[in-house]
């Protein structure tokens, strides 16, 4: 079925529409139907077939593509926004409310009005929805999300020095568990392996798949090999490298010899094994 792909956010995920046979280029705006009310989209994918098992049906149409007076429409909604944001904030704080407000957002038929916001536990928000909804004459809703989102919404810098992976190029979050982290050999240390969002950090996933293909063809640290020099024992590995250190068998007593992984024959792997304890731990930054 031929689709369009279109986003809403900088970054954020891109859901299919039928196009209705016209040819949408990349970068243009159209005016469609969603769950939320009628929204102004970007052009993410350009007209495409794609298998059925691949849309969430029933698929929404193109409404039209926007004209000029509809992205003056978006412009004056974000402009909106700004004052939305900041009427919400000195609500919550007349209504003594344990919440950070995140993001304000406009539908752009100005039916409804989002707020995103986090708070540790549930917040009763009945009274601030009804303060509100008399403030600006529409439907109100208050979204809380998690602290991932938070971090796609305000960006920032990472560890790496670059800009966060979710809000400048990732569309969708991942699963990220412990286990990726002890397959990549790094530190279980929380500061080093979480990001600013407090869970595990995006690129354990997106580079997960690289360290797959490595780990197939390395032998683990406890597995048993031979070497050039004799039959010995993995005691370190750098999966990048793939330089092996190999306690040996007859010189037991001596420091490790380095062997590339091509130069060994595996006679018994072993196993990575993430401990109860290490689990337990750690579990926290794992996105629930």
């Amino acid at each position: 079925m031929e689709v369009i792909g279109v986003r809403f956010k900088n970054v954020g995920k891109i859901y299919y529409f039928d196009p209705e046979s016209q040819i949408i280029e990349e970068g243009k705006y159209v005016i469609v139907e969603t769950a939320r009310g009628i929204e102004c989209g970007e052009v993410a994918i350009s007209n495409r077939e794609v298998n059925d098992e691949e849309i969430v049906h029933p698929l929404k149409k193109v409404m039209r593509v926007a004209t000029d007076e509809d992205l003056e429409k978006a412009e004056e909604n974000h402009r909106k926004e700004k004052e939305a944001f900041r009427i919400c904030l000195k609500k919550i704080e007349q209504h003594k409310l344990a919440m950070k407000l995140i993001d304000c957002e406009y539908t752009f038929d100005n039916n409804k009005i989002i707020f995103c916001f986090t708070a540790d536990g549930r917040i009763d928000f009945r009274d601030l929805v009804k303060d509100l909804a008399s403030v600006f004459r529409t439907r109100i809703e208050l979204r809380q999300i998690g602290v991932r989102d938070e971090a796609k919404l305000m960006g920032g810098i990472g560890v790496c020095g670059r800009p966060f992976c979710c809000s400048s190029f990732l569309g969708e979050f991942q699963p990220v568990s412990i286990r990726m982290a002890k397959e990549q050999s790094l530190s279980l240390n929380p500061a080093k392996i979480s990001g600013i969002c407090g869970r595990l950090m995006c690129c354990l996933k997106y580079e997960q798949e690289a360290y797959d293909d490595l780990l197939r063809i390395t032998p683990k640290v406890g597995a048993i090999v031979m070497t050039p020099d004799g039959k010995g024992t993995v005691e370190e590995v750098n999966l990048l490298t793939g330089i092996l250190k190999v306690r040996l068998d007859k010189f037991a007593d001596t420091l490790p010899r380095s062997f590339h992984r091509k130069k060994v024959k595996v006679i018994k792997d072993a196993h990575i094994r993430v401990e109860r304890a290490e689990l337990e731990e750690l579990k926290s930054l794992e996105d629930h």
